[in-house]
């Protein structure tokens, strides 16, 4: 078993292997979430781009404003963490990144978006450093290199998700369009 350092006294709590088991399946759920949309972007940067009227390398600007911001996140979100525990920063961190990303969909413009992006590079710059902690925390020291490991994976899951949920609704939902849309003009 894993100790858990409470912010309040500087102990240490034992933690159940079911609660270090828990940590492991939600931070490596959240590296995969957290690709999966940043890929997800990639896949998709022409469509977007022709629905802001904005160039490919606009759109591909907001990748890079998320990427530059993730340091930002790391720092606050780590810095609360380190005071206040890891558990609540993470949840705040998390239902910070899931509103600015559903709200990056609804984005009425450009600009609107790219600041919805930075944002959401804060929030994933949070996730990743607090969840890896709270994760190496929760187990014991000798599997942290290798559960370290299989925490990053989670990133490859999320990639491969984003390719094959791009696959099926730009590449088979819309040969099935045409083909619906064909049949239909024949009758």
């Amino acid at each position: 078993m894993a100790a858990e350092i409470t912010p309040s006294s500087g102990e240490a709590r034992e933690l159940s292997t079911s609660d270090a088991v828990h940590t492991l399946i939600a931070s490596f759920l959240g590296w995969m979430l957290d690709a999966f949309d940043f890929f997800i972007l990639v896949f998709v940067l022409p469509t977007v781009a022709k629905e802001f009227h904005r160039s490919v390398a606009d759109i591909a600007f907001t990748i890079t404003a998320t990427l530059a911001m993730r340091p930002v996140g790391a720092i606050i979100f780590g810095w609360f963490a380190d005071r206040y525990g890891r558990r609540l920063p993470l949840m705040v961190d998390v239902i910070f990144y899931s509103v600015v990303e559903v709200l990056s969909g609804f984005a009425p413009s450009y600009g609107w978006f790219l600041f919805f992006r930075a944002l959401y590079g804060v929030g994933m710059g949070g996730e990743w450093g607090v969840g890896a902690s709270m994760a190496m925390e929760a187990v014991p020291a000798r599997w942290r290199g290798f559960l370290s490991g299989v925490l990053q994976e989670g990133y490859a899951v999320g990639y491969l998700l984003a390719a094959a949920a791009y696959f099926w609704s730009f590449r088979i939902m819309a040969g099935a369009d045409v083909f619906f849309s064909a049949e239909y003009r024949r009758s």
